[in-house]
Formats: C-alpha cells, structure tokens, sequence
C-alpha cells in the first residue's frame, strides 16, 4: 500500500469529524493524509441552484479542501497532508480510492431518533464495496470520545484509549479482520475486546429436562472456539491485553451492547463474487446504524484464511 490515509470530504459536520479522526489515525500510524474532494459531473445542489454556476462550484470545491488541509496542518503539526480533487460518481470515485490507501474515512449522519443512527446512500454503497478497511466517523466525533475519564473524571485525550471491540463471526475469522483489529488495538495501547455471539439452543424454548448441561456445553464449546481463533494473534501482537467475550444471543444485538465504551469498532465484510452483488451482512448494518463510536469495515476473502 501507499503508506496514506484518506479521507473523503465535503461541507458538513460529519466530513469535519472525518477528517479530524483521520489526521489522528495518520499521527498514531505515522503515515501521510490525503484529503480527497469528488466533484460530481453536474452536483445535485447545482442542478437546483441555477445561481451556483460549475465555475463557482469548483472555486468553492478547492477552497473547501484548501481550508480543510490547512486545518489540519495547523491542529496536528508535523503530518503530511496532501489534496487532491477528483471528478465522477462519488461513490464509485472512492471506492477507488480506497485501493490506494491503508484505509479510507468517510463521515456518517448523525442521530435518526429511535431507529439510531443515518448512513448516507454514498458511504453504504462505499463500504459495500470497498476492497479496503473505511472507516465511518459521527458528526461532533471528538478525541477525547475515545478516551478514558483522567483522574478527576473528565474527559482527556491524554488519557488511555477505550477499547477497540472486534465483532468475529467464527465462520469467517479472516486474517484481514484479525489483523486490523490487534493492529488497531496496538498502536492506541488500548485492550482488544473479541466479541462472538451463538444463538441460544432450541430447546431453550421448551424448558426440556438437561437444558442447562446442554447450554453449559455449548458455552463452553464456543468460548473455547474463540479462544483458539484468537490464539496466533495473541502471539503475534503479545502486547495487546486481549478480552474474550463469547455471549449467546442476537449477533447484532450483542455486538452493539458491547460496544458501549469503545475507542473504535471493527466488522468485517466478506467480499461475495456471487450475482447478487456486493452487501455489508445485517451485523455490519447494525454496526453501522447503532454504534456511536467509529465503525471500521474491513472486506475480506468470502472463505477464511489458513
């Protein structure tokens, strides 16, 4: 890979939060940034706004991304930034972006009330899509989010980092996704949360005599399958203070409850070749829709590596 983070941006809260969260990642990382703006052919907002002209859109379209490396540079002295303006279908413009990079970042909507949070059709159809990690960020994203209370209780980026929490399906426990994670874990100094989840056993449902040695078994059983798909890479990253959490229940669900206190979230995206075309699977979605904390995505092979 080339050695840059990129972040896609545009004039709302949520790219701000992206871009700022992608400058920290390429501070801890020790990489460049890159800061991408893609002009559409004929923008929407243009098309409705008949006094915004494409020659004025693309003055604001340079400025924009101008003032948004500047920022940068200013806020986070020392990383290298670089900019550059692309023209296309935004999401198909990204996606190749993203085979360029370490990692692409993307802003996410803010709060959709009950239902969680929004994901805007461009950065589904990117993370749908991507080949590479993208990584989702909330609008009002500070680094202090991601960090424990100081000793008085408040809020410091100077204190360590909450958790990373991986979500691993042990169907699909990829190599990519594995190392993503305890990378991720690595180079923040923070503890690696490894949550499974396995669906309760039928019999559950009729309270049949030996329900609870069965579930016992099973429990057994699965956090003994999770330990050992986690094993290698406890090897591999030894300094990473790793926590086993295999619970039975809803994947999603159980994902999302465990991911409370997290500095950044990890799922992964099995790459499909079928002809149905490319999906994120409903636990991804969840992910996506009702954590509050960054969403790393991370596509992967459809069958796991050995």
């Amino acid at each position: 890979m080339s050695g840059t983070i990129t972040v896609g941006v545009e004039d709302s809260p949520e790219s701000r939060a992206a871009a700022e969260w992608a400058a920290r990642e390429a501070m801890l990382r020790g990489l460049r940034l890159k800061v991408v703006y893609v002009s559409e052919p004929t923008p929407r907002f243009v098309a409705r706004t008949p006094l915004l002209d494409p020659e004025t859109y693309r003055h604001w379209a340079e400025e924009l991304t101008r003032e948004t490396a500047e920022g940068i540079r200013l806020r986070h002295p020392g990383i290298e930034v670089i900019t550059e303006q692309l023209t296309g279908t935004a999401a198909d413009v990204l996606c190749e972006a993203a085979g360029f990079a370490e990692l692409l970042v993307l802003g996410s909507r803010g709060r959709g009330g009950l239902e969680g949070f929004m994901v805007g059709s461009v950065s589904l159809a990117v993370v749908a899509r991507a080949e590479r990690p993208v990584v989702l960020v909330r609008a009002g994203e500070q680094a202090a989010d991601e960090h424990k209370m100081d000793p008085v209780g408040v809020p410091s980026a100077a204190a360590p980092f909450r958790p990373v929490v991986l979500g691993l399906d042990l169907d699909h426990a990829d190599d990519t996704l594995l190392e993503f994670a305890f990378d991720a874990a690595a180079v923040r100094r923070a503890p690696l949360r490894a949550v499974h989840a396995w669906p309760e056993p039928p019999t559950s449902f009729y309270r049949f005599a030996g329900d609870a040695e069965l579930y016992d078994e099973l429990e057994r059983g699965q956090a003994t399958l999770l330990n050992k798909a986690l094993r290698p890479w406890r090897q591999k990253f030894p300094d990473v203070e790793v926590f086993e959490a295999s619970r039975c229940g809803n994947a999603a669900q159980v994902l999302v409850n465990d991911s409370r206190d997290a500095s950044l979230v990890v799922v992964g995206r099995r790459i499909c070749t079928g002809t149905f075309g490319a999906h994120i699977g409903h636990v991804t979605h969840a992910a996506l829709h009702h954590i509050a904390a960054p969403v790393a995505v991370v596509a992967h092979n459809d069958l796991p590596a050995h």
